[in-house]
C-alpha cells in the first residue's frame, strides 16, 4: 500500500474512500447474529448541491454508525432521495428542463458530493422515491387504506398557493405564507383526497408518553399541541324557525347558561340555509366571500380584529330556552370542533371582545370565590378562572368543575348533548394539483363513480413524455394518453385522477423500504423488516417535528393494522440537530452568507469539515460557521499527522488501551496511561449517552497534547514506549468515527494490517485509572485546616505523620494537647485538641 508522506487530504481521502467501497465495508446484512443498530438521517431533497446542513446531519449520523460498528453492532446506515414534490418541479421549470431529468442529474451530483465526505453509507440500498419501483407500493397502500376506510374524497376549503399552483396542508402554511415559495396563501374550495389520520389521534397522543425518554421534549410538546386533545361536550342548539340543529363543541359546558349568541365559521355548511329568504342574506354572503380571501391562521390571531355579521336567525339555549342571535364570525374555523361556537362573552375573551363591539348581552354565570362579586356591566375583560355557578338554574352555588359534569348529564337526559373528546388534528389532505408526484390510483367512471385501480395494474405510471407548464399548472389534465382509461369495474370508458400525492406520503414509509429496497414481489421483506425495524436512531431538523414525524408515526400504525408491521413506532430515538448559521443568520443566497461544502472540501478536505461541524457546537444547538474555527480544525489535523511521523519510527505496534502493569512504568507513563483510559470513558459516554461530540473532540485534543508533552520522556524505556504506543493507537481509534480518512492512513502507517474500521472499541482498565497520589484533607476539631497530597496506599501512621508536618495544621495545634487523631487513607485526617 502506498502511504501519504505528509498530510494531503486531496489525495489521502479519495484513496480511503475507494478502499472502503471496494471492500464493501459498510454493506449491511439482516442475517447477522450481531445485535442490530439502524441509524438513519432524514433523506434529502435532490436540490442540486448539498449544503452545510446536510454536512452536519450526515456527519452526526456517520459518527454514530462508525462507533456502533466498533462496538460490535450490525449497523444499517442507508441513503436515498426524497425526489418527488414542488422543489424539484419548480426548479426544473425555472431551468427549462423536465423534472425527471433535473432530479436524476441532481441525484448524481449530490451522491458524488456525499461520497466525497467519506460517509459510511450502504449505497447498495439507494433508491429515489420518484422511481416507479418505489411509488407502486405507495399506490398499493392507498388502495389498502381505501379498503379499510382510511381514504375518502370530499369538497373542502383548502389552502391554495398561487405561486406553486397547488394545495397545501395546514402544516405547510407558515404565518399565512407557503412554506416553499413564501407566497401569500389563498382559501379555495376543491374536491380533495384525505387520509383519516384522526382515527389514530388518541393513539398518536398516547404513544408520545412512551417516547418521553428518547425523544426531545420540544418535539413531543409540538406534536401534543398539534393533536390538541380537548375534553368537553357536544351540544345541539335548535334553530328557532327552522328544523335545524347547530352542534357545538365546548370545553366549558358549565357556562352554558351564560351563552348569549352563536358564532359560525364562514365556511359552515348551514350558513346558506340559515340566511335563505332573510333580508341579511346579501350582507352575509358578501362577508363569507370576503373571509375566503383571508388566511385562516390570520383570522384566529390574538391581535386580529373580531368581525362578524348577523344572519337574521336565532337558536334556542337547550337548557334555558333563551333565544340567541346567530352570527358568522371571522375567528371561528371549521378546522376546530364543529365550526360553531356557543359564545359566552363573560367567560371567553374573544366572545367578550365580539360582544362589546356589536352590543350583545354579557351574562355572568361563574363567580370567583375569593374576589368581589362580578357584575356584567363592570367587566373590562372576560373572567376565565374557577368559581361557583350563578344564574344557572338548579345548579347555582356548586363548583364550576362539578357543574361541567352536571350540565353534561342534564343535556344527555334531554337528548341535546353528550360528553365527548375533540382533537385539533384534522385529516391529512394528500391531493396536490401538480405534475411531479405519485399518481393517485383512482379512476372516475360515469356508471360506477370513483373506482380504485386493481392492485395487479400497479403502478399507475407518471407519464414522462410531457411538457411542463411555465406557470406550474399540471400537464396531466391535458395528457390524453394518461387520462383516458377503462373502468376496472365495468370496463367502460373512464378518466384517471390527475391529482398527485403529497410528497410527505413518500417520506412516511421510506425508512421501512430500506430494510430490503430491491424486493420486487412486495413492499417489504418481512424477515428483514422485523430484524431492522424500528429505526434505533433517527436524526433530522426540528422543522419536521409536526409534518414528517407525525405522518410517519401515523403511517407506521396504519401499516401495522394492515399486517405489514409489528412495531408501533418507527423511530426509537430522535435527535434534532440545530441549524448551520453564518454571522448569526440562517444561510441563504439572498443574504449572501452561503458556505459551499464543495469549497470547504477543496480547501481543507472532508475530515477538517467534519471535525469543525462536530467541535463547533453541541448537535442540538445552532452552529455558527466561522473560518477561524475551520482553520483551527485543519491545523489540529496537520499536528496530528506530524505527531504520527515523529512517533511511528520509534514505537511498537500495540492495541489501544493496552493491558500494562503500572509497577513496570515510570510515573509519567502511568500519568499518560491514566489520561488515556479517562479519555476513553469520557468519549464513550459522550458518543453513546449525551451525543456531546464537541466535548469528545476536546478530550481527544487534550490526550494528543499530553502525548506531545511526554513523548521525549517516554521513548527511552521499552515499557514506557508501549504506553506511548497504546495512547497513540487510542487517539486514532477515538478520532476515527469523526475523521476516518486521516486515522485510517496513520493507523496503516503505524504498522497495523487490518483496517481501523474493523477494530473493536477498547475497554477501560480500572487499574489504569488509579491515581498514584490522592488529595487528603486535614481537620482540626472538625474545621478544615490543611490539604496534602499523599500516596494512595499510604498507611495510617505515615498519613498522620504527614498531617502533623503540615505548616498550617501546626499553627492550629501549637501549645495544645492532642486528645485524638483519626486517619482515613485516601480521604482525611481529623485531629481533636
Amino acid at each position: 500500500m502506498n502511504f501519504i508522506d505528509k498530510y494531503q487530504p486531496e489525495s489521502l481521502e479519495p484513496k480511503w474512500q475507494k478502499i472502503w467501497q471496494e471492500k464493501k465495508l459498510f454493506q449491511a446484512t439482516s442475517d447477522s447474529e450481531k445485535t442490530k443498530y439502524y441509524v438513519l438521517e432524514m433523506f434529502p431533497y435532490p436540490s442540486g448541491r448539498i449544503h452545510m446542513g446536510h454536512v452536519r446531519v450526515y456527519t452526526i449520523g456517520d459518527v454514530l454508525a462508525r462507533h456502533k460498528r466498533m462496538r460490535g453492532y450490525n449497523v444499517l446506515h442507508p441513503m436515498g432521495w426524497d425526489a418527488f414534490g414542488l422543489p424539484a418541479e419548480n426548479a426544473a421549470i425555472k431551468n427549462g428542463t423536465h423534472p425527471a431529468k433535473w432530479t436524476y442529474a441532481n441525484i448524481d451530483e449530490m451522491r458524488s458530493q456525499l461520497k466525497s465526505l467519506g460517509f459510511s453509507l450502504d449505497w447498495d440500498r439507494e433508491f429515489a422515491t420518484c422511481d416507479k419501483e418505489y411509488y407502486r407500493w405507495e399506490q398499493l397502500f392507498f388502495l389498502k387504506f381505501w379498503e379499510k376506510g382510511l381514504v375518502y374524497r370530499k369538497k373542502a376549503p383548502v389552502n391554495w398557493c398561487p405561486g406553486c399552483n397547488t394545495v397545501l396542508a395546514n402544516e405547510q402554511v407558515e404565518e399565512g405564507l407557503c412554506w416553499r415559495c413564501s407566497r401569500e396563501v389563498e382559501n379555495r374550495e376543491l374536491a380533495q383526497w384525505f387520509l383519516r389520520i384522526t382515527d389514530y389521534a388518541q393513539e398518536l397522543l398516547d404513544y408520545l408518553d412512551k417516547l418521553s425518554r428518547d425523544w426531545p421534549e420540544r418535539v413531543r410538546t409540538m406534536q401534543e399541541n398539534w393533536i390538541g386533545k380537548s375534553e368537553g361536550a357536544e351540544i345541539d342548539f335548535r334553530v328557532a324557525d327552522r328544523v335545524l340543529d347547530i352542534r357545538v363543541f365546548t370545553t366549558r359546558p358549565d357556562t352554558l347558561y351564560g351563552a348569549t349568541f352563536m358564532s359560525l365559521a364562514p365556511e359552515h355548511p348551514l350558513v346558506d340555509e340559515l340566511i335563505r329568504d332573510r333580508p341579511q342574506s346579501g350582507q352575509v354572503s358578501d362577508f363569507v366571500q370576503k373571509m375566503r380571501k383571508v388566511d385562516r391562521i390570520d383570522r384566529t390571531a390574538e391581535d386580529q380584529e373580531k368581525e362578524g355579521v348577523f344572519t337574521g336567525a336565532f337558536c334556542l339555549n337547550p337548557l334555558s330556552g333563551e333565544k340567541m342571535p346567530i352570527f358568522v364570525a371571522n375567528f371561528v374555523l371549521m378546522e376546530y370542533g364543529t365550526g360553531a361556537v356557543m359564545a359566552v362573552p363573560a367567560h371567553d375573551q374573544r366572545d367578550f371582545d365580539f360582544a362589546r363591539k356589536y352590543g350583545l348581552d354579557v351574562k355572568v354565570v361563574i363567580q370567583p370565590r375569593q374576589e368581589g362579586r362580578l357584575q356584567a356591566g363592570d367587566l373590562d375583560q372576560a373572567y376565565t378562572g374557577p368559581g361557583y355557578m350563578v344564574h344557572s338554574g338548579d345548579l347555582d352555588g356548586i363548583d364550576n368543575e362539578q357543574g361541567k359534569m352536571r350540565i353534561t348529564e342534564q343535556l344527555e337526559q334531554a337528548g341535546r348533548g353528550k360528553k365527548t373528546v375533540n382533537f385539533r388534528l384534522r385529516d391529512w389532505n394528500i391531493s396536490r394539483q401538480r405534475y411531479w408526484g405519485a399518481p393517485i390510483p383512482i379512476v372516475y367512471c360515469e356508471q360506477c363513480g370513483e373506482v380504485p385501480v386493481r392492485p395487479e395494474d400497479l403502478p399507475v405510471e407518471l407519464p414522462l413524455e410531457v411538457t411542463t407548464n411555465p406557470d406550474g399548472r399540471s400537464p396531466l389534465p391535458e395528457t390524453g394518453e394518461f387520462i383516458s382509461t377503462s373502468c376496472p369495474s365495468c370496463q367502460g370508458p373512464a378518466r384517471r385522477e390527475t391529482d398527485t400525492m403529497d410528497t410527505f406520503m413518500e417520506s412516511s414509509w421510506y425508512f421501512a423500504r430500506y430494510t430490503d429496497p430491491h424486493i420486487e414481489s412486495s413492499p417489504f421483506n418481512t424477515r428483514a423488516l422485523e430484524y431492522w425495524m424500528p429505526v434505533d436512531q433517527y436524526i433530522g431538523g426540528i422543522e419536521h417535528a409536526i409534518l414528517h414525524l407525525l405522518y410517519a408515526r401515523f403511517f407506521t400504525k396504519a401499516l401495522r393494522d394492515l399486517g405489514y408491521f409489528r412495531v408501533d413506532e418507527p423511530f426509537s430515538h430522535l435527535l434534532t440537530q440545530g441549524m448551520v448559521l453564518k454571522d448569526g443568520a440562517k444561510m441563504s443566497k439572498s443574504k449572501g452568507n452561503i458556505v459551499d461544502p464543495g469549497d470547504m472540501l477543496k480547501r481543507f478536505g472532508a475530515d477538517t469539515t467534519r471535525l469543525f461541524t462536530l467541535f463547533a457546537a453541541p448537535p442540538e444547538k445552532d452552529l455558527d460557521w466561522n473560518e477561524q474555527g475551520v482553520e483551527g480544525a485543519h491545523r489540529f489535523l496537520h499536528r496530528l499527522f506530524r505527531l504520527g511521523e515523529e512517533l511511528i519510527p520509534y514505537i511498537p505496534t500495540v492495541m489501544p488501551c493496552l493491558k500494562l502493569d503500572n509497577k513496570e512504568l515510570s510515573v509519567k507513563a502511568r500519568d499518560l496511561r491514566r489520561k488515556e483510559h479517562r479519555t476513553l470513558i469520557k468519549i464513550t459516554r459522550d458518543l453513546e449517552e449525551s451525543f456531546q461530540f464537541n466535548t469528545a473532540v476536546a478530550a481527544v485534543m487534550e490526550l494528543v497534547n499530553e502525548i506531545n508533552s511526554l513523548k521525549q520522556d517516554l521513548l527511552g524505556h521499552p515499557k514506557d514506549r508501549e504506553t506511548l504506543a497504546s495512547a497513540w493507537a487510542s487517539v486514532l481509534v477515538f478520532l476515527y468515527p469523526m475523521t476516518p480518512h486521516i486515522c485510517e492512513e496513520l493507523w496503516k502507517k503505524t504498522g497495523y494490517f487490518i483496517e481501523l474500521s474493523a477494530i473493536s472499541w477498547p475497554e477501560a482498565d480500572p487499574l489504569a485509572l488509579e491515581q498514584e497520589e490522592v488529595l487528603v484533607v486535614v481537620q482540626v476539631n472538625g474545621k478544615l485546616r490543611g490539604k496534602l497530597s499523599a500516596p494512595r496506599d499510604i498507611d495510617q501512621e505515615q498519613l498522620k505523620k504527614l498531617a502533623m508536618e503540615n505548616e498550617n495544621v501546626q499553627k492550629h495545634i501549637q501549645g495544645k494537647d492532642i486528645k485524638k487523631m483519626v486517619a482515613i487513607p485516601g480521604k482525611l485526617v481529623n485531629i481533636v485538641v
